[in-house]
């Protein structure tokens, strides 16, 4: 049995410092006010919590009104992945498309005017980026949140995206360690096997976080996947031999150390959340993600008692819970010195991210079609979303075009038929395909084989991982689906 040096209040308030919860609404609830008195440290904020800049920027003086020196996290890669602009998409391109176009200056351009904005909501932690090296094209979890394939490149835009985002004060969380990208499997839904030697594993999955760790990231993600080149039984956030081994020995990395998030079917369908939680912050994790689908105050009375339960019986360290907690204050401390110096000083860069997004664009032409000049109709193929990226978010390219050509419509469509629906819909104007990820939905190359048999003045338009050979008339790859890739794919569509 563990001999106790500390007060049970100072163990229950070190269990509820490690929690990163999640909540309803978009004002403070009262119960989130509470257990700010009583130690909780950081919250979490979605997509649900956020209407515009101004309330969200209410929202946190509420949350500081309580406990000034709070962690306020968020899910903001931009791209695909947006909280901040969840209703309306995102200013900014993601990184894939920073990839693309592979100048670093412009992703820490565009990372440090992300952090400003952030900032100036008063958020200071955000999940990203994502350093997973898209190794495996079926991926259907990471693809275009990746930098690209290239371990070397998403080295060096990992690096550029942390320092300029830390540049305001906004702590980057560099993710999914040890690397995400080779996996068929969405660990929301269940555990991800990656099997790699570990030559592969070194060279190619962990050089974007040797490259963030270098960088400053000031803190590191887990991912819900198992390795076994690592440890054959337990998935990463749960494993010793990554979290501790691996990552804070073998790599040299001593900043905060967070759990993706803990309601995944990942970790729930197999440990359960609460033993998962326990055996988290066991394994080396410091602060626990928690909240994307459990946003209630029972969860974190649930995981709360968890953990201090689990140090009674012994199954917990006393000094790992202390040391998880004292890292998560350490980290809130350093955002709170970074929110009052000199350093973040305000330096907006309104346009960079369509600057980014027009960049990022390729076109290949087929042969010399006719421009578009008449309004056409616009038929989007939409796979159903991952929940990284959720279904609340617009995309593609028909707002845009309805606005710059007048008498534009659109329809969405999916299925064995959507080529024929889509036919039918445009009833002979040209058309307008806009896809994401052909590659990985047989259906959506099906529909374009349609389109383009009917009408060779297609203009397709990927929005994905242009992982398929270009075809239609004109063919435009943006690298992302957020709202800027839209914007200068429809230039690019008037352009010709």
């Amino acid at each position: 049995m563990t001999t106790f040096t500390t007060g049970a209040s100072t163990l229950t308030r070190d269990a509820l410092a490690v929690l990163q919860p999640g909540f309803t609404g978009t004002s403070a609830p009262d119960w989130v006010r509470r257990r700010l008195a009583e130690g909780l440290v950081s919250v979490a904020l979605f997509g649900r919590n956020v209407a515009d800049p101004e309330q969200v920027t209410a929202l946190t003086a509420q949350l500081r009104a309580e406990r000034d020196d709070l962690l306020v996290a968020i899910d903001e890669e931009a791209g695909d992945v947006t909280r901040l602009e969840v209703r309306t998409g995102s200013s900014f391109p993601g990184n894939h498309a920073l990839g693309a176009v592979d100048d670093p200056a412009l992703t820490r351009r565009v990372a440090r005017e992300l952090g400003r904005r952030l900032a100036a909501c008063g958020v200071n932690l955000n999940w990203a980026p994502s350093a997973d090296v898209n190794a495996n094209p079926d991926n259907p979890v990471i693809g275009v949140r990746s930098f690209g394939r290239d371990p070397a490149l998403v080295a060096r835009h990992t690096a550029a995206y942390v320092e300029g985002l830390q540049s305001h004060g906004v702590a980057a969380c560099t993710k999914h360690f040890p690397g995400h990208g080779d996996t068929s499997v969405d660990s929301h839904h269940a555990l991800p096997q990656i099997d790699l030697d570990a030559i592969t594993l070194h060279e190619r999955e962990l050089r974007p976080f040797r490259a963030a760790i270098e960088a400053g990231t000031r803190a590191v993600m887990t991912a819900h996947i198992r390795v076994p080149v690592l440890d054959p039984d337990r998935p990463a956030t749960l494993s010793p031999r990554i979290l501790t081994g691996l990552l804070r020995d073998e790599l040299g990395y001593d900043g905060l150390i967070v759990t993706d998030g803990m309601e995944m079917g990942a970790v729930t369908g197999t440990y359960g959340l609460e033993h998962g939680v326990v055996l988290a912050i066991a394994a080396g994790a410091d602060a626990i993600c928690v909240g994307g689908g459990l946003a209630d105050e029972d969860t974190v009375l649930r995981l709360q008692d968890a953990l201090v339960t689990a140090v009674r019986s012994g199954e917990l360290p006393e000094e790992r819970l202390a040391d998880a907690a004292a890292r998560v204050r350490s980290l809130a401390a350093w955002t709170t010195g970074m929110r009052r110096s000199p350093s973040a000083a305000d330096d907006p860069a309104p346009e960079i991210g369509l600057t980014a997004a027009r960049r990022a664009v390729t076109v290949t032409r087929a042969g010399g079609p006719a421009p578009v000049t008449a309004p056409v109709y616009v038929a989007t193929f939409s796979p159903a979303p991952n929940i990284a990226v959720g279904d609340e978010t617009p995309w593609g390219v028909g707002a845009e075009l309805e606005r710059l050509l007048p008498g534009t419509d659109t329809g969405h469509f999916t299925g064995p038929d959507a080529g024929r629906e889509a036919l039918r819909a445009a009833a002979g104007r040209r058309v307008v395909a806009v896809v994401r990820d052909e590659h990985r939905h047989p259906w959506m190359g099906a529909a374009l084989d349609t389109l383009l048999a009917e009408g060779p003045d297609t203009v397709v338009v990927e929005m994905g991982v242009p992982q398929s050979a270009p075809r239609g008339a004109v063919h435009i790859a943006t690298h992302g689906a957020a709202r800027v890739c839209g914007v200068a794919a429809a230039e690019a569509v008037l352009a010709g």
